[in-house]
């Protein structure tokens, strides 16, 4: 069945909310510390909010982190509806000698499809860092100990999804992005997805899934409606139902929204919510005592900041009660730094080691433009990718592929060029202060947010 293009929209006034309301949600958003870049709000399965913070589009695809993993439950859903396996199949059935240890603990041997699931599989702590060392995930996986039996308290494990992912493309073939082309993304119209995928060609399950916004609410939707779409049921209600209940106590986790139960791979929240999320402040809401769903596309470190506003500011809105009226602001951006223009630097190529914000080199040329190149990655031996950084307004440059954009900035402060760079399909911004001493160059970076630290000096080699 061809999916539609695009969801219906509506005003907010005809789907039951106060427009003031809203446009006061937006400006609490937009006044916030948290930095929001895409917003979407859906009534009764209609738009009746979206909006953007430029440079950012909701058009484009951005990367959901962790969001993936709602995407990778959906998938065993559909697969245990088609008797491609059962939730309490045993893990290591799936897998051949090549990849399991010749000593299977009994905790290994335990584990099942439902622990992966519910990121309960007995380990004291995710395993996702240690299977990337190596060229085999799903072996580096299967080789780790299993601390504690199977079914003990929920540790969230990235590693687990994976395994998931692993487990699909083992019965089907098919990358887990494959196999959800045809049962899931077509149907709901959804044409842009990519997904990551490791060495071994597996699609990392538990992250690098990228979407628009648009595509992200298409997917709330669904799951709000258990599975429905355009009157065809393309995943089991019964499947959305488990997913999106409480599987699993996780109550030792520290945010009130995050200490609500865990489904399979779904958060509960507060309000009687359930929710996708992922790193940094992407997040699918559905909040069904209101027939409602958000979704955000952010940078921020403090994911929790991000619901209480949700809290604060729409919840009241969506009950009908009064709030405080504060216009929406005329322009929603996130403005270049402002600065004078940088004085001019030597023309020289500094070039730099492996460093948390992947700069690779540096050319700061007389005009007082320079020129900064870019690691992909995991791959620091690479030739980087290179964009122009000058004053004025953003400067946009095709990003890394070919559905990428990148946004640059330079100003001058004293004897330093502060060049800022921000990725526009995923969460991503960096700032480097540039000075030249000596012949060489020191950068002090610094990023918005990162599982790195983030701030570093690097000095050029």
């Amino acid at each position: 069945m061809p999916g539609v293009s695009s969801l219906p929209r509506s005003t907010p006034d005809d789907q039951g909310l106060s427009a003031a309301a809203i446009d006061a949600f937006v400006a609490a958003l937009d006044t916030s510390e948290q930095e929001f870049q895409t917003v979407m709000l859906l009534r009764h399965g209609h738009v009746v909010l979206e909006a953007e913070w430029t440079p950012y589009r909701r058009s484009d695809l951005h990367l959901l982190y962790s969001v993936s993993k709602s995407f990778t439950s959906t998938a065993i859903g559909l697969a245990v509806d088609a008797g491609l396996l059962s939730i309490d199949d045993k893990m290591v059935s799936f897998f051949g000698p090549e990849d399991l240890p010749e000593t299977i603990s009994d905790n290994l041997a335990a584990m099942s499809v439902r622990h992966l699931l519910t990121m309960s599989t007995g380990h004291s702590e995710d395993t996702v860092q240690r299977m990337s060392r190596g060229e085999r995930m799903t072996q580096a996986f299967l080789g780790l100990e299993v601390e504690n039996e199977p079914g003990a308290p929920f540790v969230y494990n990235s590693g687990a999804t994976y395994m998931l992912s692993a487990i699909l493309q083992r019965l089907t073939g098919e990358t887990l992005l494959e196999f959800l082309q045809s049962r899931l993304f077509a149907p709901l119209g959804i044409t842009e997805a990519t997904w990551g995928s490791s060495k071994e060609g597996i699609s990392f399950g538990g992250w690098g899934l990228s979407l628009s916004t648009e595509s992200m609410a298409k997917f709330g939707q669904l799951v709000l409606q258990r599975g429905v779409w355009e009157g065809e049921q393309l995943v089991p209600a019964e499947w959305f139902e488990a997913a999106t209940s409480k599987q699993v106590s996780n109550e030792s986790e520290t945010n009130p929204d995050w200490r609500q139960g865990y489904g399979f791979q779904f958060w509960r929240g507060r309000n009687n919510t359930y929710r996708a999320d992922g790193a940094f402040g992407q997040f699918i809401v559905a909040i069904p005592d209101h027939d409602a769903v958000l979704i955000v596309t952010s940078a921020t470190s403090t994911m929790q900041a991000e619901l209480d506003l949700v809290w604060d500011h729409l919840l009241p809105a969506l009950e009908g009660k009064e709030v405080p009226l504060v216009p929406r602001p005329e322009v929603l951006e996130i403005p270049a730094p402002t600065g004078p223009a940088p004085q001019g630097g030597d023309g020289q190529t500094y070039t730099f080691g492996e460093n948390p914000g992947l700069l690779q080199s540096v050319r700061w040329d007389a005009d007082g433009s320079a020129y900064l190149t870019f690691f992909e990655y995991g791959q620091a031996t690479a030739e980087g990718k290179g964009y122009v950084f000058a004053a004025g307004d953003w400067r946009e440059h095709p990003g890394p592929a070919s559905n990428d954009r990148v946004v640059t900035h330079a100003y001058g402060d004293g004897d330093a060029l502060v060049a800022t760079a921000r990725w526009l399909s995923g969460p991503h911004a960096a700032e480097f202060r540039c000075r030249i001493a000596d012949g060489r160059m020191t950068v002090d970076g610094r990023l918005n947010v990162s599982f790195e630290p983030t701030e570093f000096t690097v000095t050029s080699e």
